[in-house]
This record gives structure tokens, C-alpha cells and sequence, in this order.
């Protein structure tokens, strides 16, 4: 097949160029060693065009966040709660458009149930802050010798809410919790999960646009892999090329990573480092961003001839794949879909349940600004699928101590059903579709 390449001239190996290189920092994935250099038949596009086949797509624009920001009133003043507190991270971003990192200095948002947002960051950080900021709020500033805390009660104080639970975001850490403890003992702390989950699970159109431009990024730089795995590569050196891939061909933040054999048999990995031989299975899991929305897709594949068992499993899970699609149908519960997977493998000798050999993990997860985000495809899930809502299709199969088939590609719900954003592969000779 066009896997199946003479084995890896030493002399040949390369760093990689400036943008492939922070694309692997960025997703915390060092290669091994230096990889090929990319080969000049690999297509390049005019700086600032968008290559063929990738959709276009505007960023959020600063109105739709405000319409958020309405919505999550909307949903706090139906539970009761005078305010939200939203830490750095995807949703302050998805509120507010402020990409920020967390760390021991607290930034964060305080989103009434009416009226403006504060923003609450260090004194230093402000000028950062405001150049973020996409939407109407008022920025208070903390010292480093202050308390920030004091600052979000002294707000809540003014403004008359602290006297209403105040809802937190899932993921704010517990120094926080502590903080407003202190500074406010008399108010009552809530989840405010089902304020944020109401928010960011129903895709909007802006949405669906930057995922499918994310989702087209990361299959062209699938595509534009086929012929370039050598023999003696490892998976670090495959998953170098696929970052300097989605990078040049506009994706942030280039993420995942690649397992070989026996290391693909286990669903996030082995730390064994493997090279490609004849025969190798060759399990990538890989994604990157437009504006923050990632894509994450799975290909297996194996360098050279395919074994009959190799074939077999990956027809299993490419059928897998289908069942999703049948059972995803809006109005039914997300739990089921993975329930149907799961009855399908038990019927071909897999599992039974989580068991191994079988699909150890759930059928998929809910995809936007994080790649892993509510809710997901797994039993006991009793939400109901609604159009807007993304999820990934990836029901693997692992048979341990030999080899795992992942195929993953993300769809979203429509009225009329489940539509893939990406075109999976139809058969382990064409694996890269």
C-alpha cells in the first residue's frame, strides 16, 4: 500500500520547522528524536488563503457573546441564584471571549443575574485583560499584597447580591470556594453546572462553522500523511509530522498523539517507545482549534500488508461507527447510543460490558471549546439528544497485548438526525478516507 515505504534514512531526519515545533509544545507532546523533514510533493498554500477543502469561518463575534451572557441570566434568575463565578479557562472564554491561563492569581468573571459582568484579575494583568475583553463589564484589580476575594465580596456587596446563592462553575478550584467562604460566610454556594451546561452544549451556527473548519483542518493533515510513514519512525515522530501538518494549514493548537502495536491496545497509550515495522498497527488520535473549537479524530492504519485479524477488527469498529449513527436520533438518550455499540460488539463475542477484549471505554463526548465537554455517550445517560449538540464517534476496540482499533470522527445533532463534520475512512486500504 502507500504505507509501505523502504525503510527510514537516518540522514534524512530533520527538525522540524519553527510552527510544527510550538504546534507539539503547544499540546505537550515532545518527539522523540528530530522527524523527516516534510517532502516536497507536500501541497502548500498562499499565506493568509484558506487551502481547498477547508471550510472558512469567522471568529465569535461580540454580540453572540453578549446573547450568552443573556442566556445564562436567564438561567440563573430560573434557579434562584443572584450571580455566577466563572474561573480562567473555556467558559470565561466562551462568556466573554478572555483567553486566560489559571494560576495561583485569581481571574476570573461574576456574572449577575442582571446587569454587567465584573472582572476580577491582578492589578499587573489589567491592560491584558481589557485588550481580551468582548463584551461590556467592569474590571476591578486586586494588589499582590490584597486579597481578591475581598474584591468579588465587596462587588456582591454593592450591588445587593449577597445575600443570593451564588452559582460556581464545575471546574473552579477549591482555594476559590474557600476564598468566597471567607469573605462571604453568609452566602450560600451552588452548582451552577446546569447554568453553564444550558449554555455551551447547544451549538450555534458560528459554532458548528469553526467546528467543521477545525474538523476539515485535522482530516487534510491526515490526508497529506498518506506515502510519508517510514519504517523506524516512532509515534512521536509520526505525530510531529501531523502537528507541523494541521499547523501550516491554519489549526491551533495541535494536539494527541500516536501509539504503535501493542501501545494501541491501550486507549490513551504505553510509555514503551516502538518503532514502525512491517506489519504495524498504527493508532493517531489527533486534533486542533479554530478559534478555540477543537476537532478530535482517529485513524488506524497499519504499515504494510494487514493481517486477516487486523482487517477484521477494523471493519468491526468502521461498523461500530454506524451503529452510532443509527442510534444517535434526536430525543433519544444519549446513554442509549453507546447501549447500541455495546449490544452490537457483545453479539460479534466482544466484552461483555467494559470488558476486554472489547470497547473499554464510552462510544464518545461531548466536543466544542474543550475537547472532552458534556455530556457524553455513555450508558446511564438519560439526556435526551437535541440539534446543536456535538459529539465525537470513536468505538474502539482493543484486544490487549496485540493491537487496538480506534476510528474516531465528530458529528453534531440536526433535526433531521446525526451529521458527521468529517467523511470516515471506508475501508484499511484507503485509512486516511
Amino acid at each position: 500500500g502507500a504505507l509501505n515505504r523502504p525503510g527510514l534514512d537516518r540522514r534524512r531526519i530533520l527538525a522540524l520547522g519553527a510552527a510544527g515545533l510550538a504546534g507539539t509544545a503547544a499540546a505537550g507532546l515532545a518527539p522523540a528524536r528530530p522527524a523527516p523533514a516534510k517532502p516536497r510533493s507536500a501541497p502548500e498554500s498562499p499565506a493568509g488563503e484558506t487551502p481547498p477543502g477547508i471550510a472558512a469561518a469567522a471568529p465569535i463575534a461580540p454580540g453572540e457573546r453578549q446573547d450568552r451572557l443573556a442566556r445564562a441570566q436567564a438561567l440563573m434568575r430560573d434557579r434562584g441564584l443572584g450571580a455566577m463565578l466563572v474561573e480562567a479557562g473555556s467558559t470565561l472564554t466562551y462568556f466573554t471571549g478572555v483567553r486566560w491561563w489559571r494560576s495561583e492569581r485569581l481571574t476570573a468573571a461574576v456574572i449577575p443575574a442582571d446587569g454587567p459582568t465584573l472582572i476580577v484579575t491582578p492589578g499587573f494583568e489589567e491592560p491584558s485583560i481589557r485588550e481580551m475583553l468582548m463584551v461590556p463589564a467592569e474590571v476591578r484589580v486586586w494588589q499582590e499584597h490584597e486579597d481578591p476575594f475581598a474584591v468579588v465580596a465587596g462587588w456582591l456587596k454593592e450591588r445587593g447580591l449577597a445575600h443570593r446563592p451564588v452559582g460556581l462553575d464545575e471546574t473552579v478550584r477549591y482555594f476559590v470556594v474557600e476564598g468566597l467562604k471567607r469573605t462571604l460566610p453568609a452566602t450560600d454556594r451552588a452548582s451552577a453546572k446546569p447554568v453553564v451546561d444550558g449554555c455551551r452544549m447547544i451549538k450555534s451556527a458560528a459554532e458548528l462553522a469553526l467546528l467543521q473548519r477545525a474538523n476539515d483542518i485535522t482530516q487534510a493533515a491526515y490526508r497529506a500523511l498518506d506515502g510519508r510513514i517510514e519504517a523506524g519512525m516512532t509515534g512521536a515522530d509520526i505525530f510531529a509530522l501531523m502537528a507541523a501538518e494541521m499547523t501550516r494549514l491554519g489549526g491551533e493548537r495541535p494536539s494527541g498523539g500516536v501509539q504503535l502495536d501493542a501501545g494501541s491496545a491501550l486507549p490513551h497509550g504505553s510509555k514503551a517507545v516502538l518503532e514502525v515495522a512491517e506489519g504495524s498497527t498504527i493508532l493517531m488520535d489527533c486534533g486542533c482549534g479554530a478559534d478555540g473549537y477543537r476537532a478530535d479524530i482517529s485513524r488506524t492504519l497499519v504499515f504494510g500488508a494487514p493481517s486477516p485479524r487486523q482487517r477484521t477488527v477494523w471493519d468491526q469498529v468502521r461498523r461500530g461507527q454506524d451503529v452510532v449513527m443509527d442510534a444517535a436520533q434526536p430525543g433519544r438518550p444519549a446513554g442509549a447510543v453507546d447501549q447500541a455499540v455495546r449490544g452490537f460488539y457483545e453479539r460479534l463475542g466482544y466484552g461483555p460490558g467494559y470488558a476486554l477484549p472489547g470497547l473499554s471505554h464510552r462510544t464518545g463526548h461531548g466536543i466544542g471549546l474543550d475537547g472532552h465537554e458534556p455530556i457524553n455517550l455513555v450508558q446511564g445517560e438519560t439526556t435526551p439528544l437535541a440539534p446543536g449538540m456535538c459529539f465525537s464517534n470513536e468505538p474502539g476496540l482493543y484486544l490487549p497485548g496485540a493491537f487496538g482499533v480506534r476510528l474516531e470522527d465528530c458529528f453534531h445533532i440536526t433535526a433531521e438526525g446525526p451529521r458527521f463534520f468529517t467523511t470516515p475512512p471506508s475501508s484499511l486500504d484507503a485509512p486516511f478516507g
